[in-house]
């Protein structure tokens, strides 16, 4: 008997020391108490490649590989550019016809020139294309089948090596960019600037064509780009056509990533090709972090550059910060040295709810908000202000939310008979169907209140936008009592009155106005929003019938002016009102350009086309602030678009994940970030301890009805023998 209870002692003790570890993780014991990020990824990478990529969810891990001359200060608001591998921002000098320099607002000015400085001790990370045999050949730039017998992979090379970055590495980049055969997508847009580019890129097509039917690798080292100058190793000089002040953002963007000329001709090679082995599979880089693994239907993983150059984590005073809304905890690791974490491993989840459980459970350390989650995780106020949810804030988790730098909108097209043209029956009837469009209804239905109704075209966070009564859009709104209240629907009749459709009916007809709004929503889920479209119209006894198509036909349309109301919208390439304001520039037409405008309700008007055309070279003056407020209030009078929403982003971290600071414009922000391993290990074993109770309770049960058997059967033998001896 005592056996049995000695028994159930061990194996209550065994329980208990269940009870301290924790059973379900996914990652490794070792690696959660390890300096790691552990983050996931719904969809596949295809193109790791700078030139080529123009995708979010690979410049998440671009970003953080390569860098561009410039980038954004990552605590600063509005954004700011700032050197990464320049030792000051580019020098800026303007020139006329023949060369010579002119002041900056000179009407002379033909050209201007950026003179980029690198840094010395900036180095590649560890690559077997860098490696140099005796002669100063690279050791592995002709691998022959043998060779490649043995490789799979690039730790399949014996031997890797670096070299510092070179102005040449830059310049390689662009020549890359102008190979049509590469597919850049902003090729077409940086022909019209960077001096001879155009030419250059008919000339290098056409050599990489005879290449490649050659099977021949194409070394670019040998021509040139007549506005990209290497002066020496350190010094890049840049010649773009008049002025475009905005060319600096382009220069903080991948695109403008360094390419070692060593790595372009080692992936080149036929075999390493059939392996998969390419830039858009193996990045190169000098950035805080290297790919350490690609497996995009597992894991991706990035760990620590040893490579990685001097650089410090920003620093801001705290009254600055208090005035742009920053955290002042956000201050505290002002001047420490990048990164800070030594590894970040993504894990590939492509369902919804199998990652927002990983994330309570504390095996991701951040996450986004899904619709399934939403109500979990946040609690909105009868005032509509977010917040955390009781069961979020019980575990120390943060919510940190920002307005993109981003505009939906529903757009007339402007050449359209009936909603288009510039009469006042035209304006006024626009002007009514924007009122009528209750965009807070609309934020509220279908986005979760995850965004902010739009007064013009520019987000906030742009150089423009205007907080208060200063930015209200008068047509749609009144201020009142210090708050925006969109006009009654009545002042929307009135106008749909003026306009020559009263309760909806034509003057001239006698008939019901039926427009067309194009989509491309066609599945069951998208019923529900366009029942409400139609509401909306409805309100002022207008028709609305939906136009449902696939995608390629409804871009065709919009190419073709075709259609007469649909919805669209624009993310920013870089924080300047000009990348906002072009969508309205009557230049940029679809119509007239034969579909590769941009501005796809072809709205025209003189006069804001007229101060486009100043403000697009300006910088940021008060006296462009003027002309930029000109435009949006001509705009909104026009009301080519009903001006929509800008989409409000919200994350969730984990106490232990720190230093998280929404940056929409910025793409390597991982290297300020930081992880307290050992709270992080601490709260998972708190929130996941194993319910083991049942189990010992079964075992026990199953011990003891063994017992009793065997108790039962010792007896029956015992009597059974007792019968035999009698």
């Amino acid at each position: 008997m005592y056996r049995y209870f000695f028994s159930l002692l061990l194996l209550l003790g065994f329980s208990i020391s269940l009870q301290s570890a924790v059973w379900n993780s996914p990652h490794e014991v070792n690696k959660v108490k390890s300096n790691i990020l552990f983050s996931a990824f719904s969809l596949p990478p295809k193109r790791l490649d700078p030139v080529i990529s123009y995708n979010a969810n690979e410049w998440a891990f671009i970003g953080q590989i390569y860098e561009p001359p410039l980038q954004y200060n990552y605590l600063k608001r509005p954004y700011e550019l700032e050197p990464l591998t320049l030792t000051k921002m580019p020098l800026v000098h303007y020139l006329d016809a023949n060369g010579t320099e002119v002041d900056e607002n000179s009407s002379s000015v033909a050209f201007t020139e950026y003179t980029l400085t690198l840094r010395k001790n900036i180095r590649y990370q560890d690559h077997p294309a860098f490696v140099k045999n005796e002669k100063g050949e690279l050791l592995y730039g002709h691998l022959d089948e043998k060779a490649l017998a043995s490789i799979d992979s690039l730790k399949d090379f014996k031997k890797q090596s670096t070299r510092r970055l070179k102005a040449e590495d830059y310049a390689y980049a662009i020549k890359r960019m102008a190979v049509r055969q590469n597919h850049s997508p902003i090729l077409d847009t940086m022909t019209e600037y960077i001096t001879g580019l155009d030419t250059f890129s008919e000339k290098i097509s056409k050599i990489a064509q005879e290449k490649k039917e050659k099977e021949e690798r194409l070394d670019l080292r040998p021509y040139h780009i007549e506005g990209v100058r290497v002066a020496d190793d350190n010094t890049l000089v840049i010649t773009i056509k008049g002025r475009y002040p905005q060319f600096l953002y382009w220069l903080s963007m991948n695109f403008f990533a360094p390419i070692p000329w060593e790595a372009d001709l080692f992936y080149q090679q036929k075999g390493l090709i059939a392996k998969n082995m390419t830039l858009n599979w193996y990045p190169v880089g000098t950035g805080a972090y290297y790919l350490a693994e690609n497996n995009p239907n597992r894991v991706m993983r990035l760990k620590a550059n040893p490579n990685f150059h001097e650089e410090r984590y920003p620093a801001l005073d705290k009254e600055s910060a208090k005035a742009e809304g920053i955290d002042v905890s956000l201050l505290k690791d002002a001047g420490k040295k990048l990164p800070f974490i030594d590894e970040i491993i993504y894990s590939l989840e492509k369902e919804n709810i199998p990652l927002w459980n990983k994330f309570l459970q504390g095996y991701y350390d951040a996450s986004g908000i899904s619709s399934e989650a939403f109500d979990q995780a946040v609690q909105i106020s009868a005032s509509g202000t977010m917040g955390l949810s009781e069961e979020m804030r019980k575990k120390g988790i943060e919510l940190k939310g920002s307005v993109q730098p981003s505009i939906f909108y529903m757009a007339f097209n402007m050449v359209d008979p009936v909603v288009g043209g510039y009469s006042e029956s035209a304006r006024k009837l626009r002007q009514a169907i924007s009122i009528a469009q209750n965009q807070e209804e609309y934020i509220s239905i279908f986005m979760n209140e995850r965004g902010i109704p739009a007064q013009g075209p520019i987000p906030p966070g742009i150089f423009g936008y205007e907080e208060g009564e200063a930015g209200t859009n008068k047509v749609v709104y009144d201020w009142k009592e210090g708050k925006r209240v969109r006009k009654p629907l009545s002042v929307a009749k009135r106008l749909l009155a003026e306009a020559g459709y009263p309760g909806g009916i034509s003057s001239k007809t006698g008939k019901q106005l039926k427009l067309f709004y194009d989509s491309t929503a066609t599945g069951p889920d998208d019923r529900a929003l366009m029942d409400w479209r139609r509401k909306q119209f409805a309100k002022l006894g207008i028709q609305l019938v939906i136009r449902a198509t696939d995608y390629n036909r409804f871009q065709d349309k919009i190419r073709k002016g075709k259609t007469q109301i649909f919805s669209w919208g624009w993310n920013a390439d870089y924080p300047d009102p000009e990348n906002f304001l072009f969508l309205l520039y009557g230049g940029n037409a679809s119509v007239d350009t034969n579909g590769a405008g941009i501005n796809s309700s072809n709205y025209k008007n003189p006069e804001f086309d007229s101060l486009f055309n100043e403000i697009k070279t300006m910088k940021n003056t008060p006296e462009r602030k003027v002309k930029i407020e000109k435009m949006v209030q001509i705009a909104r009078e026009d009301a080519p678009w009903v001006w929509g929403f800008h989409p409000k982003s919200l994350a969730l971290s984990h106490q232990w994940f720190r230093n998280v600071l929404p940056n929409a414009m910025a793409n390597n922000t991982l290297k300020y970030k930081k992880i307290d391993a050992a709270l992080r290990a601490k709260k998972q074993q708190e929130w996941n301890q194993p319910v083991i109770l049942p189990l010992v309770l079964l075992i026990v049960f199953v011990l003891l009805m063994a017992w009793l058997l065997y108790r039962a059967y010792n007896n029956r033998q015992k009597t059974v023998i007792r019968k035999r001896r009698k």
